[in-house]
């Protein structure tokens, strides 16, 4: 053999240190292993510990709950629904739409896609999946919420079947979980999934599989597709927001999740996936399994409070006498304002809903959609839009919380904001942020409130980039916005400020008021009393409580309503003044694909909102105009509360503040010159500015996609 040069290993050399990098990788993986192991049972022990916990002793925790003393609910029974006034607005039935079928009767599909997304260890662990808690747990940690749940497929059966007042208290959890166990050792996992599927809501008043195979395609269960039950499978966690009818993207996206967990279970191969994903199409079929009522908005409003409370089984079967908070009148006002200003086929549905400020109780929930009579979403409490102008007043509140006084001046003029410095106004779309005013007209230097009753876009851009959109978000929360205001990033983005980010007219009528009631918010309340079967009030829930908290100081909302007072007589909104004490702020998206307004009386709120519901489609042409807030929004607001005001007679005038402004001088990037008060003086100070150019000290990265107009 030849020897090795100098330099070279020889082939000894090279084997024995192959051999070393081989034992030093193998001791790195044991390593990484033992570690796994450690922190899997922390993370187990962790679980078992709290759980064991919360269950105050094994025995008598078995002991503590009875199967056969919790009988399921009797199937037959209807639950009746009540307005204010007594009338019956409708019953929720029983078996009208929910028709029981054996597994046997099911496509094979539609069973394995429930599992996959419900409880893919269904057939592996018993009552209770251990596994699933603590990667529930481990995933709700890493995101800092709740993102994950823990509950099997038995669970939610003895949920809806036999616990009749859900809660999330440990020991209505400790029942739940022990009847869970006790199910589960009497009943076979056929028997429990075969239940489930027949009890579980689909959405659109269909219970139950076969309902919601009749319902969404016009078919019995057994002849559903892969996609189809695919689709199905996925509405049970949040219907209304994957509506397959009115929201089908959603649909789409939720469904290839539970296509994505079909296969990642081994239910179907990766061309089988692939074949079904290419389908973008959903070839929806409706049928007619529900029955009519009253208000059914508002009807199904108060069916969805009802199942968070007490569970979707005792809700369609329990017997329940449900009185609501709904005027009848109010309501009759509310429709027939939208039918007099939109009275045509072609027209755009538009929606109101009405809140006692006072109590946060809801008077008034309706919609009209004229290209789809039939439509069962409810726009009002469920429809994400963006507001355009009308979350302006939002940020007007957050800068005079900051003690930023209305009369500081900014400079009305055509903006660019491009923290990148690479950005252009002049691509399609922008790259910049570039607001418009909404007539392309600018008025130069000019004071907040001036600039409010003007819908000012170039102004109120300047302003949300001194007081931050982090700011803006945290306001818009303690108003009362209840949907997520952040992008998908995770980030809250300055454009915010001018109505970029989606809503829902319930979200803005919470908002407005909270102002009018001096900025104490009351959480929407639609349910006034629930009696039990055998006559018993249930006085447990909470209905008919109001929940009310100090959202902002009283005299930043006396300022914020002074300002939307006169918009009402000098402002964008004129067209709805009709004579008596008002307030309130116009709204319009980019491209005419939303318009809104939301006001009060001092006893009374109303938020409207008009576009078509299929998606953001211009309204250029209504009536030979475009639609904006100051045009039909506004014109329905009027003729709403001409009527609805002498039902709301109380009080009669807004809140006087007890508390005085505190105004701060601030220093801020864009603002021009003063209108700023220490605290302890009363001499005007200008705060420090800086050049209203191409701002970029924030660190936002994120580029709005729209210009709000008022």
């Amino acid at each position: 053999m030849t020897p090795p040069r100098r330099g070279q290993r020889s082939q000894s050399d090279t084997f024995l240190l192959d051999r070393l990098r081989k034992r030093r990788r193998k001791r790195v993986r044991n390593r990484r292993k033992r570690f796994g192991k450690l922190v899997s049972t922390v993370l187990i022990a962790t679980a078992l510990f709290l759980a064991v916990s919360s269950f105050t002793g094994a025995a008598v925790w078995m002991n503590s709950c009875n199967l056969d003393s919790l009988k399921p609910v009797d199937v037959g029974e209807n639950s009746f629904v009540f307005a204010a006034d007594g009338s019956l607005l409708g019953s929720i039935p029983a078996e009208q739409n929910r028709q029981p079928v054996g597994l046997d009767r099911m496509s094979e599909w539609a069973p394995k896609a429930t599992i996959a997304i419900e409880d893919r260890r269904f057939y592996e662990h018993g009552a209770l999946d251990w596994f699933g808690i603590v990667r529930a747990l481990y995933a709700d940690i890493q995101a800092g919420r709740v993102v994950q749940g823990g509950s099997t497929i038995t669970q939610q059966l003895v949920r809806n079947l036999y616990i009749k007042k859900k809660s999330q208290t440990l020991g209505r959890k400790a029942t739940e979980a022990c009847l869970a166990i006790k199910l589960a050792r009497q009943k076979s996992k056929t028997w429990i999934l075969n239940a489930y599927m027949n009890q579980v809501y689909y959405g659109n008043h269909a219970y139950g599989i076969e309902a919601a195979a009749q319902t969404y395609f016009s078919k019995p269960a057994r002849m559903l597709t892969l996609t189809e039950s695919a689709l199905l499978a996925g509405l049970p966690q949040a219907p209304s927001v994957f509506d397959p009818f009115q929201r089908p993207a959603q649909a789409i996206a939720r469904r290839d999740e539970v296509l994505r967990a079909m296969l990642g279970n081994g239910d179907i191969t990766s061309s089988q996936y692939a074949d079904a994903v290419a389908q973008r199409k959903l070839h929806l079929k409706a049928g007619r399994l529900y029955t009519r009522i009253r208000e059914p908005y508002f009807f199904s409003y108060v069916r969805e409070e009802l199942q968070r409370q007490y569970g979707a089984n005792t809700v369609r079967s329990g017997g329940l006498k449900v009185y609501t908070t709904i005027d009848p009148r109010l309501q009759r006002f509310a429709l027939n304002a939208i039918k007099r200003t939109l009275p045509y086929s072609t027209d755009p549905a538009a929606a109101i809903v009405s809140i006692n400020p006072r109590n946060g109780a809801i008077r008034a929930m309706t919609e009209v959609s004229p290209g789809n009579p039939k439509n069962q979403v409810n726009f009002a409490s469920s429809a994400r839009r963006q507001p355009g102008s009308t979350f302006k007043t939002i940020v007007l509140t957050t800068a005079i919380s900051e003690g930023i006084s209305p009369s500081t001046t900014y400079l009305s003029a055509p903006f660019k904001w491009d923290p990148t410095g690479t950005g252009s106004c002049d691509t399609n779309p922008p790259t910049a942020w570039c607001p418009q005013t909404y007539d392309h007209s600018y008025v130069g230097p000019t004071s907040i409130e001036q600039a409010t009753l003007r819908s000012d876009n170039s102004v109120y851009a300047r302003l949300s980039l001194d007081v931050g959109p982090d700011n803006i978000a945290d306001i818009a929360y303690r108003l009362g916005v209840r949907t997520d205001l952040r992008t998908s990033d995770g980030v809250y983005v300055p454009s915010m400020g001018l109505g970029s980010r989606v809503v829902t007219p319930m979200d803005m009528a919470s908002v407005y008021s909270t102002l009018a009631a001096g900025g104490v918010y009351s959480k929407p309340m639609a349910i006034r009393k629930v009696v039990l079967p055998g006559g018993k009030v249930d006085t447990e829930a909470g209905w008919g409580v109001p929940q009310r908290k100090r959202a902002v100081p009283d005299w930043v909302a006396a300022e914020v309503v002074g300002i939307l007072e006169k918009n009402m007589t000098s402002g964008t909104g004129v067209g709805a003044y009709f004579g008596r004490t008002s307030a309130g702020k116009t709204g319009t998206t980019d491209n005419y694909a939303d318009a809104w307004f939301s006001g009060f009386i001092p006893g009374l709120e109303a938020t409207i909102w008009i576009g078509y519901p299929k998606g953001e489609i211009p309204m250029l042409s209504v009536h030979g105009i475009a639609v904006s807030g100051p045009t039909f929004p506004a014109t329905i607001w009027k003729l709403f509360m001409e009527r609805a005001a002498d039902y709301a007679p109380f009080p009669k005038e807004f809140p006087s503040p007890k508390t005085s402004p505190i105004w701060i001088t601030h220093k801020l990037q864009y603002a021009m010159t003063g209108g700023y008060y220490a605290p302890s003086s009363s001499t005007t100070q200008a705060p420090t500015t800086t050049s209203s150019g191409n701002g970029g000290a924030d660190g936002f990265s994120q580029v709005p996609d729209t210009t709000a107009k008022p």
